[in-house]
């Protein structure tokens, strides 16, 4: 076994004193901010508002303001949050000089009242803004903006939503432009949880929960609002006058350690002290201050400083040894940086196992310089090679990483912890793209297709990528490991199907987070989804209920991911509760509907192709010109749909007005033109089209049978509806069952243009003897009769104007077409003949 890794990183004392240049600007990399090189955990306390002098000036008492950050920074806090004011300089002086950040308020939420009343316009307001910023930008002690807090919900719901993310959006490009690399936020809560703003770098919510389920489930909702961007809790607390102080203690501990552990980037406590001032009067009715007034300390301050020490995770705690696995096949281009990532790791108890699989370049001297066990086997393909690692493994958690794939130093706690704390067979987490990587790779990591997870809830996963894969070792032997079918791609979706399959269940840790690398070039991206569209295929043989009749496996739940989420085809509506009071008012998102689904299905090119022969068929016969309003609305139909998501493209800070941002979101739409057909071809060469034979061989003449089978082995009525879809599952037919308000039970597609549904009625007639009659009725559908009746038409139309090469043509793909549905109706038929004779005979339990 080897020697697990161990890293020691140097602590920097609180307080310490730096020059300005020895405090590079933060910066925002994934789901967690950087200073330099050292991720920085944001341990905050919101500072004011504090009464203003004769001239309306807040934070001028220097004194008071040197002792509360000196008492600051000896508690390990490192952040202040200045929540409604514009701070002078010298108070962000007086933070550089104790090691302080500062995060400065923009008061965008005042200034909408102007907005609403038309004493100002929102030029006049972006000016305002951009003068605030001159005067406190590049300051060594500045972490970043927060445009507002908490616009009131009634004026968000008054003034709509689309309005506000506009106004937030504006003041948002007016920072960039005067201070480019900052980093902007806007600080929400969950009244207006339903603003859309993509383009803040960071997101900010005030959350105040007294219950620890509650805070705990409501944070996994905020990481998934999140997505791959920080999540800050900027405002917690809990008031020591109504609770007490012990109570405000308790609480405070367990809401900062469940916000660390939730993967957030960081806390900020309302509020450092009871002094608080509001609309021109001391409000003395609170106290959630960790200080009184006088600054003496609560007893939350000392609790709060422990727990601050121990971020994220307790360095005490006693961690489950895991085994990294790396599989690779020629990857030394970058299984070295995946490899120095390792050896970052923050965990006390690991063991590195790389298995070569086959690889022809330096992969086994690369790997051969780092503390690991190396294994090189013969070229057997993904799965295999997953597997070997599995069986050398001696950790009871298994990781897979993926050899372009970097951990973040606190990779494995964020997955042992969600490990301990659940019963979930395998746990995954984010994986984005380096921010250091090459423009076509930014655009390739923005199109559809790339490796993403999908969520039943807020916390459970249906699909988990194995590119960041925790899986519990046993539970990986259960099922005999992964699949050597696949070779290069959907083996974890084949793996999470299987645990699920089990009762076992996936889980989702937002701050497991790896660093993986899109393709590089445009042609090894189509590869890829020419390789995940043979993929499909495979999967269909193995997982045909998975799969609908076009071929399409769908998932239940969300998926999330760049490449994914479109504006223009989606249909939102608004929780705001009676009268817009309520306290958490969400977005709700429906299923989008054809007109944003078809442009992604790989077939949706053979339509296009189909309406353009026949326009061009049209030359010759001008009836068929008819297709050409049709194919020109579906060519508009996927170019809106690729324009789409190139403009929904993150490309970090980059303005969307720049002729640089135009070129790479223009290429990202074309990126997403033609992904779907690399993918048709993938599918297509797995044999995985619309007229492909579908469960066991057989084929019964398809037209209505009864039948009545006499049984002597009773079995309940809804469990022998049961055996017989068991039976037609196992023999890899699709199976759907009727709703309640079905005349039919069970449905069996043949395929895309046939299928046979299944009526029965079970007598009891004593003594365990069950008299059975059932009625199967082959079935074409809608889309196929249609299909026939257009294409009788049109041959009808052509040989009545003499043109018999049209007729001809247009008569084939007619017989084509009934000759296709004709068979997978009667394999249907003969599917449910089977499963229904074999049920006479299976034993009751």
């Amino acid at each position: 076994m080897s020697r697990p890794i161990e890293c020691v990183l140097e602590k920097r004392e609180p307080g310490l004193l730096s020059t300005p240049e020895s405090r590079p600007r933060a910066s925002v990399h994934g789901k967690f901010l950087f200073v330099g090189d050292e991720k920085f955990h944001i341990k905050g306390v919101s500072y004011g508002a504090f009464r203003p002098d004769d001239q309306e000036r807040e934070y001028q008492n220097s004194a008071a303001i040197e002792q509360d950050f000196a008492l600051m920074a000896a508690r390990g806090i490192n952040t202040v949050r200045i929540p409604h004011t514009v701070p002078p300089r010298s108070l962000l002086d007086a933070a550089q000089r104790h090691g302080l950040r500062v995060m400065v308020g923009l008061s965008a939420e005042q200034f909408v009242g102007f907005l609403i009343d038309g004493t100002k316009t929102i030029a006049a307001i972006e000016r305002s803004v951009r003068e605030t910023v001159r005067r406190v930008a590049g300051h060594p002690a500045l972490l970043c903006y927060a445009l507002g807090n908490e616009i009131p919900a009634p004026v968000a719901r008054w003034m709509g939503a689309k309005r506000i993310e506009r106004y937030l959006q504006r003041l948002y490009r007016a920072v960039k432009s005067e201070d480019p690399q900052s980093i902007v936020t806007y600080v929400n809560y969950p009244s207006t949880e339903y603003l859309r703003l993509p383009f803040l770098d960071v997101v900010s919510f005030n959350v105040y929960l007294e219950s620890d389920d509650r805070f705990r489930a409501y944070l996994a909702r905020l990481q998934n609002i999140a997505g791959d961007r920080p999540l800050l809790m900027s405002e917690i607390g809990l008031d020591a006058l109504r609770n007490g102080e012990e109570q405000q203690a308790r609480v405070l501990d367990w809401q900062i350690r469940a916000s660390y552990a939730a993967g957030c980037a960081g806390v900020v406590l309302f509020s450092w002290t009871d002094e608080w001032h509001r609309a021109g009067a001391e409000v003395e009715d609170w106290a959630f201050g960790i200080t009184d007034r006088e600054r003496r300390p609560k007893l939350a301050l000392d609790v709060v400083s422990h727990a601050f020490d121990q971020i994220p995770f307790p360095e005490t705690r006693t961690w489950p040894l895991i085994s990294i696995i790396i599989c690779t096949y020629n990857g030394a281009a970058t299984l070295r940086e995946s490899l120095e990532a390792v050896c970052q790791l923050i965990y006390p108890n690991f063991e590195v196992i790389v298995v070569n699989d086959g690889s022809t370049d330096e992969t086994a001297s690369l790997a051969a310089e780092y503390d690991c066990r190396l294994i090189t086997t013969e070229n057997c393909g993904l799965s295999r090679a997953r597997n070997v690692g599995m069986e050398a493994a001696t950790g009871e958690l298994v990781a897979y990483l993926d050899d372009d794939a970097m951990p973040d130093r606190h990779w494995l706690q964020y997955l042992a912890d969600a490990f301990l704390h659940t019963s979930h067979a395998a746990i995954g987490g984010p994986n984005i793209a380096p921010p250091q990587i090459t423009d076509t790779a930014k655009c390739i990591d923005n199109a559809p297709g790339g490796p993403v997870h999908v969520l039943l809830d807020d916390e459970t996963a249906e699909h988990l990528p194995g590119c960041n894969l925790g899986v519990r070792k046993s539970r990986l032997l259960e099922i005999g490991g992964f699949d050597p079918a696949f070779r290069i791609a959907g083996d974890d979706v084949d793996l999470c199907w299987r645990l699920q399959e089990r009762g076992w269940t996936l889980g989702f840790a937002p701050g497991a987070m790896v660093w993986h690398h899109p393709r590089r070039t445009v042609s090894g991206y189509l590869r890829q989804q020419k390789g995940y569209g043979k993929a499909e295929g495979l999967l269909e043989g193995k997982w045909p209920e998975k799969f609908n009749a076009a071929g399409h496996h769908t998932f239940g739940g969300r998926v999330y991911g760049n490449g994914i989420v479109h504006a223009l085809f989606r249909r939102c509506v608004i929780y705001h509760g009676q009268g817009g009071f309520a306290p958490f008012q969400s977005l709700y998102e429906r299923a989008p509907g054809l007109l944003a689904t078809l442009p992604l299905m790989p077939e949706w090119y053979l339509l296009l192709f189909i309406a353009a022969v026949t326009a061009a068929l049209g030359l010759v016969w001008p009836p068929l010109l008819m297709a050409a309003p049709i194919l020109l609305f579906g060519i508009a139909l996927s170019v809106a749909h690729a324009v789409e998501g190139g403009l929904e493209a993150s490309f970090g800070n980059m303005p969307v007005s720049t002729w640089e941002s135009a070129r790479m979101r223009s290429f990202t739409a074309v990126l997403y033109l033609f992904q779907p057909l690399a993918r048709l071809c993938g599918r297509l060469g797995a044999g995985l089209t619309a007229w492909r034979r579908r469960g066991a061989p057989g084929f019964a003449f398809p037209r209505k049978v009864s039948s009545a089978i006499w049984t002597n082995d009773w079995q309940d009525p809804p469990r022998r509806l049961e055996t017989i879809g068991a039976s037609l599952r196992q023999a890899q037919n699709v199976v759907r069952e009727g709703s309640q308000y079905a005349r039919w039970d069970l449905e069996v597609l043949g395929g895309m243009f046939g299928s046979a549904r299944i009526l029965m009625a079970v007598e009891d007639h004593g003594a365990g003897a069950q008299y059975i009659r059932a009625r199967i009725t082959p079935r074409w559908g809608n889309t196929t009769r249609t299909m026939l009746l257009l294409l009788g038409l049109l041959t009808v139309s052509a040989a009545l104007s003499h043109q018999a090469v049209i007729a001809t043509i247009f008569g084939l793909l007619s017989f084509l077409l009934a000759a296709c549905a004709f068979r997978q109706a009667g394999q249907a038929t003969a599917a449910l003949l089977r499963a229904l004779r074999q049920s006479q005979n299976a034993p009751s339990e």
